[in-house]
């Protein structure tokens, strides 16, 4: 159990910012397409966050073109370039499944006040 811990903890990111259930995230992940490779950014609400050490993963979802799309990516794989949080959500739950069946403005998360 301590090899694989070992290893787990040398492919974990040092600088990661902290991001929450319900914030909004722009993730900046490396694209490969044929031999050249350039830098896309997924921008959405985070439904959830799940898994724990090298394993974590969380995944994203926005509207587009009159379409939901969720695109779920590993924290610590050496795709991502970044994750900035645009906003941060005030919820209550630990995944935002419900978002799933909403639309327009009953698909937004209230914004949280900071002081």
């Amino acid at each position: 159990m301590d090899l694989i811990r070992s290893i787990e903890q040398e492919q974990l990111k040092g600088e990661i910012e902290s991001f929450n259930v319900g914030d909004t995230v722009k993730v900046h992940y490396r694209i490969k397409e044929g031999n050249r490779e350039r830098v896309q950014v997924f921008e959405g609400t985070v439904l959830k966050r799940q898994g724990g050490s090298s394993r974590e993963t969380f995944t994203v979802r926005k509207i587009a073109y009159g379409v939901g799309v969720e695109r779920t990516f590993p924290v610590h794989s050496p795709r991502i370039e970044k994750i900035e949080v645009a906003r941060k959500g005030k919820v209550r739950r630990a995944k935002l499944f419900y978002l799933r069946e909403r639309t327009g403005r009953a698909a937004k998360v209230k914004e949280k006040k900071s002081y």
